[in-house]
């Protein structure tokens, strides 16, 4: 497993600029917060990594790959998979379905069962439509469709929004228990406190840009920041 290094990447949307030199790090193993208020380019982020959105400078690699050479389709070969705002199901299609789409060939029997073992709920709806099922299992269903992937680094956008608070800490301890395989996890988070409780680092961004690194306890000692860049209070 390598490092996914994201050094100086710019991006707009049309005319507007949207990425204004982002720079961070994810080392192999590692869980990274990546967090700012709503529009400051967080998801822009990720999809300029995934080559969803086009980089206009800068450098995007992973494993010492640049990322501009390699088709967003083939990015899970890699070993990078995504799990994008919203969850990205195919509702009309079951959960076996979801879970199997785009694989060249059937998973192996025991991966399928450490996602079973994980996400029971997912093996008790395998012939259910995936858009019957709740925020929460939509959500266990994403992370379990890119498990099946195999990654070595996992690029989280959001993956609380919209579950209830019950679920909540079912999905944090899932995404923790993905951090403990050694994968490492790009996270996209406003939960605050789901975010500080999974990283190791965090990165704050403002306006397109990175402009301030800590640890979780550095923060949780600089309510002062947390509230200028975040807008809310510890």
């Amino acid at each position: 497993m390598g490092a996914l290094v994201i050094d100086g990447v710019t991006a707009s949307i049309g005319k507007i600029p949207v990425l204004r030199g982002v720079r961070l790090r994810v080392e192999p193993g590692e869980t990274v917060a990546l967090l700012g208020r709503n529009g400051v380019g967080k998801t822009s982020t990720l999809r300029a990594v995934l080559g969803l959105l086009k980089r206009t400078g800068g450098t995007a690699t992973y494993n010492g790959v640049n990322l501009d050479t390699v088709q967003p389709h083939k990015l899970a070969a890699l070993g990078i998979g995504y799990v994008p705002q919203g969850r990205g199901m195919f509702p009309l299609l079951s959960v076996k379905e979801n879970l199997t789409l785009g694989l060249t060939r059937a998973p192996a029997p025991e991966v399928m069962a450490d996602i079973f073992r994980r996400f029971p709920r997912l093996e008790e709806r395998l012939s259910q439509a995936a858009g019957t099922l709740s925020g929460g299992e939509q959500q266990m269903l994403a992370l379990a469709r890119c498990l099946v992937m195999k990654p070595s680094l996992i690029m989280l956008d959001e993956p609380t929004e919209g579950i209830m608070p019950k679920l909540v800490s079912q999905i944090r301890h899932e995404i923790a228990e993905i951090a403990k395989r050694g994968i490492s996890v790009l996270l996209v988070e406003q939960n605050l406190r789901t975010a500080l409780r999974l990283a190791s680092r965090v990165y704050l961004m403002e306006r397109g840009t990175i402009v301030h690194e800590a640890t979780p306890d550095a923060l949780r000692a600089d309510p002062a920041s947390v509230h200028r860049y975040l807008g809310v209070s510890l």
